[in-house]
């Protein structure tokens, strides 16, 4: 890859990252305001906890 090609490729992922930080942040000021105090962070705790404690198998179990 040439200058030009990098330049482009740096200025394309700068935009990628832009695009998903700003979707990182809607998600968490979407999730604090349905009742996760600590947003995104928190919903990855109750989560782990769900998988940890059989959470998910338990919600299957009763969808049968």
């Amino acid at each position: 890859m040439n200058k030009a090609q990098l330049e482009k490729k740096i200025a394309y992922l700068e935009f990628v990252h832009d695009q998903l930080e700003m979707e990182l942040i809607y998600v968490d000021d979407l999730l604090k305001s349905v009742g996760f105090p600590q947003g995104l962070a928190s919903a990855k705790e109750v989560a782990l906890e769900l998988l940890q404690n059989g959470g998910m198998e338990a919600h299957n179990d009763s969808e049968e």
